[in-house]
């Protein structure tokens, strides 16, 4: 689920950067309904964190969820676990924050969600225990399609075409 969101959260981040908006629905929206699934996918991706660390079948610490390749338990995969939770905490407290920062210090943060949604698709694909069911990976091939396709879609507009509003 936190991959869903994750992706749909990415996916509207790249359509608002771009001014896009769904067909009657106000730029604005967009905007909010943006956040509020970063919100979301982040609560789900503390959830797991946390369901992690206190399941007994494998002794992670709650230091391994912050600390980059602490862990030793599959030390690389939850590393990059690790990567990708970091990242989402910095662009979630800067936004959080974003009021009292300038707008290319936030933009500049905010920019690591690129490098955080594929680190925390090579985790779960990495050290998942269920990664090889077919349909998790029919999934993470959709939202992979997907993030590429709407990246190549931000691309073709140009990355200089940003409406540069803080939505």
């Amino acid at each position: 689920m936190a991959l869903i969101l994750l992706t749909a959260t990415v996916l509207l981040g790249v359509a608002t950067a771009a001014g896009a908006s769904g067909p009657g629905m106000p730029r604005v929206v967009t905007g909010a309904l943006h956040r509020n699934l970063s919100l979301l996918g982040l609560a789900f991706v503390a959830a797991h964190v946390l369901t992690t660390v206190a399941d007994s079948y494998v002794s992670i610490g709650l230091t391994a969820a912050f600390v980059p390749f602490s862990s030793s338990y599959r030390g690389f995969w939850l590393g990059l676990g690790a990567i990708a939770f970091d990242l989402l905490l910095a662009v979630a407290v800067t936004s959080l924050l974003r009021d009292r920062m300038s707008y290319r210090a936030w933009r500049t943060v905010h920019w690591l969600s690129y490098a955080s949604w594929p680190v925390a698709l090579a985790h779960g694909l990495g050290t998942g225990t269920d990664t090889r069911l077919s349909w998790l990976l029919v999934l993470d091939a959709l939202c992979g399609a997907s993030v590429l396709a709407v990246a190549g879609w931000r691309l073709t507009r140009g990355l200089g075409s940003s409406t540069g509003g803080r939505s």
